[in-house]
C-alpha cells in the first residue's frame, strides 16, 4: 500500500511539472494567469526593495519578471537605469527601447526614449519618437520646442517650419515664434516667404515702431537693405531714440565700410538712454579693438567712456569697465583712482573697486588710506576676508597693535571651508606675532599652531614660531625641525639661516652651529646687532674668544648706530665685552 501511494503521489507530481512546463513554453505570447500573478509578486517585491535601497535585490528580481513575462513593459523600464549605473550603456538602451516598443503610448516611455537617442546624437530617430509624444499629449509644447531644435540641427526647415506653426496655434503669433520662423525661412533660401513672415507680425501691431525695425531686419538679412535702411530713417524720424533703428543703421554702414556714419551711429547708441548696458560693453568692446587694430590710440575711446559716465548709471559696471581699460593702457594711477570711486559712489558695496583702490594705496604706501577704505569696506562687505587682512596689516606697520588684533580676531570669523588657505594662514602667523610682542606666548603659540593648520608650509611662520620657542629654550627638537624646513627652502635666506645657527647652539650643537652663523656672514649684507651677537656666543663657545670679542664689539657699535637693541641688551653686551666671557641670560 505504501509503494502504491507513494507512485501515485509521484505520477501527480509528475503531471503538475509537465502543466507548469507547459505555461513556460508559451510565456511569450500568452503568459497564464498564474504566470501573471508571479510576475505581479516579483515585480512589487522589486519596488519594495528599490525603494530600501537594495538595489542588487531589485536588479535580480527585475530580470525575473522579464524572464517570467517579456510582454509587460514596467520591469525594462525599471532595469535601465541598473545597466546605466554598471555602465552596460547597450542594455541600457535596448531595456528603454523595448518598453516603448511595448506600451507605444506611454508618454514617460517615450520621452525616456526620446533623451537616450538625443544622447546618442541620433536626432533622426529621437524627432520620429517624440513626434509619437506629442501625439499622444497635444499640451505637451516643450515636446514642439525640442522637435524644433532637433530639425534644426537635421537642417530639415520644412519640418522645423511645421512645428513652429503647430506652436504658434497653442500658443497664439508672437515676436519670439515669427522671427524664428522667418530666420527659417532666410537659412532654407526662402527669402520671400521669410520677408512675409515679419511683414505679417508687424501688420498686426502697426503703431508699434519696435515690429516695424523687426520687418526692417528681415529685409537686411535677405538683401533687401535699401527698403530697410528706408524703414529705420522713418522709424528714427518718428522716434530719435528708437534703440533698433539706430543697430540696424549702424550695422548698414558698417557692412559698407562707411566709418564716418558707422562712428556716428554708434555714439548715438551708446549716449542713447534706451540702450542697455549690454549694447553699450558689446559696442564699446568692438570700438576698443577697432582701435587697436590701428595703433591704440584711446583718446576717442577715452571720450566715449567720461560722457556715458556722465549719464545716470544703474550700476558699477560701466565705471569698472572703463577703469579696466584704463589699466590696460597704462593710464596714470590717480586717473584710473578717480573713476573706482565713482564706481564706489554708484555703489558702495562694490568688492572689486574697493579691492582696487586698497591695492593702490598700499603701494602708495599709505597705511591711513588702507585702513579708512578697509573700514569702510568692512560695513559694506562684513564677510570679504581680505579687507580685514589689509586692515590688519596696515595697523601693524603703524604699531598700533591692539587694533591690528581686533581687525585679524574680526576676520578670523568670517572663515569658512572655501576661504583661500594662503590668506587665512598669514592671517594667523601676523596675530602670533602680534600676540608674542604683547608677550602672550601662549596665544601666539595655538595662533602659528593655526596657521600651519591651514598652511603647513608657511616659511615666515615656521622661521618665527622657531625662533621664539628658542628664545624660550622650550621644544628645542620641535624648533629645530621647522627652522630646518625654511633653511631647505631658502638656503641663503640670512635670517632663516641665523634662526637655525641659533637652535643649533641652543642645543650645545656648537660646531654645527658655526657653520650655519658663518654662512649667514655671508648672506647677509647689512648685518644685524643681534646676527653679531649670536656669532659671537657660538664663536666663543667653539673656543675662538678673540673672534668672539670682536663680534660683541661689532654688535654694540651696530646697535648704538641704529639704535635696534633695548638698553638692557646692550647692557648685556657691555658686560661680556668687559668680562670678555659669555653671559647666560
Amino acid at each position: 500500500m505504501r509503494r502504491l501511494f507513494f507512485i501515485l503521489f509521484l505520477m501527480t507530481g509528475l503531471a503538475c511539472f509537465a502543466q507548469d512546463s507547459q505555461e513556460d513554453t508559451s510565456l511569450t505570447s500568452h503568459p497564464s494567469p498564474l504566470t501573471s500573478q508571479k510576475y505581479d509578486a516579483f515585480f512589487l517585491d522589486a519596488i519594495c526593495q528599490r525603494e530600501k535601497g537594495n538595489n542588487d535585490a531589485a536588479f535580480d528580481l527585475l530580470r525575473h519578471c522579464v524572464e517570467l513575462d517579456s510582454t509587460r513593459s514596467e520591469a525594462y523600464y525599471y532595469l535601465a537605469p541598473y545597466y546605466r549605473a554598471m555602465k552596460d550603456k547597450d542594455q541600457q538602451f535596448y531595456c528603454i527601447k523595448k518598453a516603448a516598443e511595448l506600451e507605444p503610448h506611454n508618454a514617460t516611455y517615450l520621452e525616456t526614449l526620446g533623451e537616450a537617442y538625443i544622447a546618442q546624437r541620433q536626432y533622426a530617430e529621437a524627432a520620429e519618437v517624440l513626434e509619437q509624444l506629442y501625439d499622444v499629449n497635444h499640451n505637451r509644447t516643450d515636446v514642439l520646442g525640442m522637435l524644433i531644435q532637433l530639425y534644426e540641427q537635421l537642417e530639415d526647415y520644412d519640418k522645423a517650419i511645421q512645428m513652429l506653426n503647430k506652436l504658434e496655434i497653442a500658443e497664439g503669433k508672437s515676436e519670439r515664434l515669427s522671427y524664428a520662423k522667418s530666420q527659417l525661412y532666410t537659412r532654407k533660401g526662402d527669402k520671400r516667404a521669410a520677408i512675409q513672415e515679419m511683414k505679417q507680425l508687424q501688420e498686426q501691431y502697426p503703431n508699434d515702431l519696435n515690429y516695424l525695425c523687426l520687418y526692417a531686419n528681415a529685409l537686411t538679412m535677405n538683401d533687401q537693405q535699401k527698403q530697410a535702411v528706408r524703414i529705420y530713417e522713418d522709424v528714427l524720424r518718428q522716434e530719435p531714440d528708437n534703440r533698433s533703428a539706430l543697430m540696424g543703421l549702424m550695422a548698414y554702414y558698417y557692412d559698407q565700410k562707411d566709418s564716418v556714419k558707422t562712428e556716428q551711429y554708434r555714439e548715438r547708441i551708446l549716449l542713447n538712454k534706451n540702450a542697455t548696458q549690454e549694447d553699450r560693453v558689446a559696442l564699446l568692446r568692438q570700438l576698443i579693438g577697432e582701435s587697436e587694430q590701428n595703433g591704440g590710440d584711446s583718446t576717442r575711446v577715452l571720450q566715449l567712456f567720461h560722457r556715458i559716465l556722465q549719464m545716470p548709471q544703474s550700476d558699477a559696471d560701466m565705471a569698472l569697465f572703463c577703469a579696466t581699460y584704463m589699466n590696460m593702457k597704462q593710464m596714470p594711477r590717480d586717473s584710473i583712482q578717480a573713476v573706482l570711486e565713482q564706481a564706489l559712489a554708484i555703489a558702495p558695496d562694490n568688492a572689486a573697486a574697493r579691492l582696487q583702490l586698497v591695492s593702490y594705496a598700499w603701494q602708495a604706501e599709505d597705511k591711513d588710506r588702507v585702513i579708512a577704505l578697509c573700514h569702510d569696506a568692512r560695513q559694506y562687505n562684513p564677510d570679504e576676508m581680505a579687507f580685514y587682512y589689509y586692515q590688519g596689516i596696515a595697523y601693524y606697520q603703524k604699531d598700533q597693535l591692539d587694533d591690528a588684533l581686533n581687525a585679524f580676531q574680526n576676520g578670523i570669523s568670517v572663515i569658512t571651508d572655501q576661504s583661500d588657505p594662503a590668506i587665512v594662514s598669514d592671517f594667523y602667523a601676523v596675530m602670533g606675532d602680534i600676540l608674542h610682542q604683547k608677550g602672550k606666548d601662549r596665544e601666539a603659540f595655538a595662533a602659528y599652531d593655526s596657521c600651519l593648520v591651514w598652511k603647513e608650509d608657511n616659511i615666515g611662520c615656521l622661521n618665527n614660531y622657531a625662533y621664539y620657542l628658542s628664545e624660550l629654550g622650550r621644544e628645542l627638537n620641535k624648533a629645530e625641525q621647522m627652522s630646518y624646513r625654511t633653511i631647505k627652502a631658502e638656503p641663503k635666506n640670512a635670517t632663516y639661516l641665523d634662526t637655525y645657527a641659533w637652535i643649533l647652539f641652543m642645543q650645545e650643537r656648537y660646531s654645527e652651529a658655526k657653520v650655519y652663523i658663518d654662512q649667514t656672514l655671508q648672506c647677509d649684507s647689512d648685518t644685524s646687532a643681534v646676527l653679531l651677537e649670536h656669532a659671537g656666543d657660538i664663536y666663543y663657545h667653539c673656543g675662538d674668544k678673540d673672534q668672539a670679542l670682536a663680534f660683541w664689539q661689532q654688535a654694540l657699535d651696530r646697535a648704538s648706530e641704529k639704535s635696534e637693541v633695548k638698553d638692557d641688551r646692550r647692557q648685556i653686551l657691555i658686560r661680556k665685552i668687559k668680562l670678555k666671557k659669555y653671559l647666560k641670560e
